[in-house]
């Protein structure tokens, strides 16, 4: 999610770390350790419930944090969020740069609600100037916020991204395959990016290894314009009659 290359002070540190959790603790340490984590845990998800349970009705957009301003990416994702906002809806991000950035600039300029969740990343992460200050959060454990987009979000809207954007797209897809939360439009941006993932989930996960089932192709949509992203969380809303201000 960072643009910076990893320097080798970042590599020793990776391997102090890595020398770290496999030194010998004591039960007592183990426990003292875990006994903490488990409050730090529940301190994000009461203070995320909180804050989120306030918000309108959002969609969240996911991208690569590398994503210059310049790029075609960055000026499309400000356009879906600047065109979810006059539908009604709010737009959730990671908080970070980005195609993150120019989710929440478009939903400013909206004047719809902007929304970040950032999360604290050893190359430290800043939160993008575009959200709306009572609407910034922060997290130290990706699963924690995670269960934020999934919660709050009517849907989701994917553009290129690489590791943390995919780990967002298969979550959704797995919860709502396993039916462990209800089906809302996930929608991918960009045919040329996603067209060869799309192929081999289709060909190799599906017709060569039955990993999936043929109806999983339809748990999610690939669009190329701004319109036809907005457009798709609409009719999915306009089918079950249901509103952005339910």
């Amino acid at each position: 999610m960072s643009k910076q290359k990893n320097p080798p002070a970042h590599h020793d540190h990776q391997e102090r770390r890595i020398k770290n959790a496999f030194k010998r603790k004591g039960w007592s340490e183990v426990k003292a350790n875990d006994s903490w984590a488990i409050f730090k845990i529940m301190s994000e998800f009461v203070e995320g419930f909180e804050a989120m349970q306030r918000i309108r009705p959002c969609v969240s957009i996911f991208g690569s944090a590398r994503t210059h301003p310049d790029a075609p990416e960055y000026k499309l994702a400000e356009e879906i969020a600047y065109d979810l906002t006059q539908h009604g809806y709010g737009v959730i991000t990671g908080g970070g740069p980005g195609i993150m950035e120019a989710a929440n600039k478009g939903a400013q300029r909206g004047g719809g609600t902007s929304v970040g969740l950032n999360i604290e990343l050893p190359f430290e992460q800043e939160p993008n100037p575009f959200i709306d200050k009572e609407k910034s959060l922060n997290f130290d454990y990706f699963f924690v916020r995670k269960v934020m987009f999934i919660k709050y979000s009517q849907g989701f809207i994917v553009l290129p991204g690489g590791f943390g954007t995919m780990d967002e797209l298969f979550e959704a897809l797995t919860l709502i395959q396993t039916q462990k939360i209800a089906r809302f439009p996930i929608i991918l941006v960009g045919t040329k990016y996603w067209q060869g993932l799309m192929d081999w989930i289709k060909q190799t996960m599906d017709h060569k290894y039955h990993y999936i089932n043929p109806v999983d192709m339809e748990l999610f949509t690939v669009v190329d314009k701004a319109e036809e992203a907005v457009d798709a969380i609409d009719r999915f809303y306009s089918k079950y009659m249901l509103k952005p201000n339910f």
